[in-house]
């Protein structure tokens, strides 16, 4: 078991615990995708329901905002800082800022490189990337796969890749399969999506089946498919539930996304920001080693969602409403 501790620093002298609302910094890469918005609101939420005050910043996909943005959150004299890097390792220099200071930082669903980061919450993307592959080759015979992941500069397209390696690659190697090309998208860009699509498709390529890295990028993927007018004929999968991406499924047009339920995320993290600002042990079961250190790991499972248990988890849970989804 994992056991995270911390001393006070110079800044702490007058904050003892109950005496003080903890402050808490929330900085995030980008709130382009829908599901950064709900991680956003969810974590307000819950910061007031727990008698803390978060600041928000947003970079929109620029690095030298989000540092900019970070020595902000540092001046207003923050107890913890929660990171969504926009670049996992650019953003080292904003942990070295705040770890300067005295001030905890949690990396929040993307992973830090090499940095002194305190605790990572996220689901497991290793998981993620199995979800995708399995879920598309146990449907039926697909044999031409195209990849088009996220961004390169997010760690958690690395570890999705790892896992979607993990299930294609023997299939690759027994000739089961074949990998169209796999492609990387800056700042996740669905236009780079559909470009892709579109050209691999006006090149005479045969595509069945295809893994998006988010839901944004399989909208991408599904706009070029309609161009094409291959809707419903080659099966899509990507991540976030978003909620046109669960409108998509139960249509026909995306086959698959995972699941991710925001709230076991984003709530715990302003569970465990409050014990970092009062300087509380926390006890973790798994680390993650970040190229620097191994970092106590708050690791929550994806679920794969289709158009046959959208009702059980998507609609039960409460992610989104009945009448949303199927809004026809």
């Amino acid at each position: 078991m994992e056991v995270v501790k911390f001393s006070r620093s110079h800044r702490d002298n007058d904050k003892i615990s109950g005496e003080k609302k903890i402050k808490i910094g929330f900085s995030l890469g980008t709130l382009k995708e829908e599901r950064w918005i709900r991680d956003r609101d969810i974590l307000m939420a819950k910061a007031k329901e727990m008698g803390a005050e978060l600041i928000v910043q947003n970079a929109n996909n620029d690095d030298k905002d989000q540092l900019k943005q970070v020595k902000y959150l540092l001046e207003q004299k923050i107890d913890v800082l929660i990171l969504v890097p926009n670049d996992n390792i650019k953003s080292a220099k904003a942990v070295e800022l705040a770890k300067e200071q005295g001030v905890p930082v949690i990396s929040y669903d993307r992973l830090v490189l090499n940095a002194d980061i305190d605790l990572y919450v996220s689901f497991d993307n290793f998981k993620v990337g199995e979800l995708m592959a399995n879920t598309l080759i146990q449907s039926e015979k697909l044999e031409n796969i195209l990849i088009v992941n996220g961004a390169e500069n997010d760690y958690n397209t690395k570890m999705i890749k790892q896992g979607y390696d993990k299930v294609l690659k023997p299939l690759v190697s027994d000739g089961k399969v074949n990998i169209i090309s796999e492609e990387w998208s800056a700042n996740w860009l669905r236009e780079y999506a559909f470009n892709v699509v579109d050209s691999k498709l006006q090149q005479g390529e045969k595509i069945d089946a295809v893994i998006a890295g988010n839901d944004s990028l399989a909208q991408g993927v599904i706009e070029a498919l309609s161009e094409h007018r291959l809707t419903n004929k080659v099966k899509v999968v990507g991540q976030d539930a978003d909620l046109r991406a669960c409108q998509r499924i139960v249509e026909g047009s995306q086959y698959a996304t995972i699941y991710k339920p925001i709230e076991k995320l984003a709530e715990p993290a302003i569970e465990v920001a409050l014990k970092l600002g009062k300087k509380e042990s926390i006890y973790l079961k798994h680390t993650i080693y970040n190229g620097k250190n191994n970092v106590p790991y708050y690791v929550l499972t994806p679920i794969a969602v289709d158009k046959n248990n959208m009702e059980d988890t998507i609609i039960r849970d409460g992610f989104h409403l009945r009448e949303e989804v199927y809004k026809d």
